[in-house]
């Protein structure tokens, strides 16, 4: 191994991890959701929020809506 290296003439390039690095966010989630993911995530021997991001990753890959009905406000 050499004493010193000279960096000098290296050309710098992007990152290719940058596209999986991960954002913080603040959310308000339901105790009961919260709870849910937690014990799944128990089961699977895996921290509850990388639980959460793998299954919003997976509705994100199979493009999965959500769909909502709400109450009629017709009388």
């Amino acid at each position: 191994m050499k004493a010193e290296y000279d960096f000098s003439k290296m050309k710098s390039r992007k990152n290719p991890y940058a596209a999986k690095l991960k954002k913080p966010v603040s959310m308000r989630l339901s105790e009961d959701v919260v709870e849910y993911f937690k014990g799944m995530a128990n089961d699977a021997g895996v921290p509850y929020q990388s639980l959460i991001n793998l299954y919003l990753r997976d509705c994100v890959m199979t493009h999965r809506k959500v769909q909502i009905a709400w109450p009629s406000t017709k009388t």
